[in-house]
């Protein structure tokens, strides 16, 4: 379900980064878009708003891998009371490190698949976000001898590539 008043959506993210930049006194700037349209690249992302940031503490951003950069755009889905499921409607971004990390992924993905096509055994993945597995499990989606699953709980979430017809063993009780 789209966004439905996205200018409104757009005045409560901007006045939101307006105080935490104020009162942080980080330096940064921000673009926000409205249906922005993105290079090919970033097909697999369609964001109804997209928010760019820039400026001289762009680096602070993209720390321990755009943990603050995601913190900020955590709470700008809670200020728009977005659920779970609707989170990909709106995206932040800084020095194009959105579009390196589906680069990654999507090669990530590739290579993950040739392992399971070699050793015929699945291969789970790290941890990651719902929005960064939904990229691992779009770029294997073609991958007929292949499927893909999430495994785990909350932040312990991963994807897990299979042989497409994989089996696990059951497992053999041990003997005292």
């Amino acid at each position: 379900m789209p966004i439905p008043d996205k200018p409104a959506a757009a005045r409560k993210i901007d006045e939101l980064l307006r105080l935490i930049l104020g009162q942080t006194g980080f330096r940064l700037k921000y673009r926000i878009m409205v249906d922005p349209v993105l290079p090919e690249e970033r097909e697999w992302e369609r964001p109804e708003i997209l928010v760019e940031f820039s400026g001289p503490d762009s680096a602070l951003l993209l720390e321990r891998g755009g943990e603050l950069l995601r913190a900020l755009e955590t709470i700008a889905q809670e200020v728009l009371r977005l659920p779970s499921s609707e989170h990909d409607r709106m995206a932040f971004d800084c020095m194009n490190h959105r579009v390196m990390r589906l680069e990654e992924l999507r090669l990530a993905a590739g290579v993950a698949a040739e392992r399971v096509r070699k050793t015929g055994l699945p291969y789970t993945f790290a941890p990651m976000s719902s929005r960064e597995r939904r990229i691992v499990h779009l770029a294997l989606r073609d991958a007929g001898d292949l499927r893909t699953e999430s495994a785990g709980e909350g932040g312990r979430r991963a994807v897990v590539v299979y042989p497409k017809d994989y089996q696990a063993k059951p497992a053999t009780p041990r003997r005292h």
